[in-house]
């Protein structure tokens, strides 16, 4: 998984705790942790969306908004829908008040999994752009 091409560290930094959180995410899929699988999904797929944006306008874009990130990168909808899914889970997964009860009591395997899924396809896609 941890196969890296060329760029430059800061990029890579971004690239690398992405996949990082991927698998944490898995990690705790296997624990059974499933809001907190949710979450590093959406981490993840926010850290890949940051590496690509640092790479194509040499900033970061200070937003944990994952469909905002994908709009400024001109994403194509397959992918932004994706993230639709990811996006909530920044809140939903962590606090009771934003999802109207503990958050562990609002996942379950087959979200978790689906969310991974998800992270996964993002991170493929970005990884195609970054190598270009």
């Amino acid at each position: 998984m941890y196969v890296h091409f060329e760029m430059r560290e800061e990029i890579s930094n971004w690239w690398k705790q992405a996949e990082k959180d991927l698998s944490a995410a898995k990690n705790s899929l296997i624990s059974g942790d499933y809001e907190w699988a949710s979450f590093q999904s959406n981490q993840a797929a926010k850290k890949g969306l940051k590496a690509l944006y640092l790479k194509e306008k040499k900033e970061i874009f200070p937003t944990h908004n994952l469909i905002l990130l994908a709009k400024k990168l001109k994403l194509p909808l397959e992918i932004i829908n994706l993230l639709k899914e990811l996006n909530p889970d920044y809140t939903m997964s962590r606090y009771p008040d934003a999802a109207n009860a503990p958050p562990f009591e609002n996942y379950n395997d087959k979200k978790a999994k689906e969310k991974i899924t998800f992270a996964e396809e993002v991170l493929k896609w970005i990884r195609k752009r970054l190598e270009k």
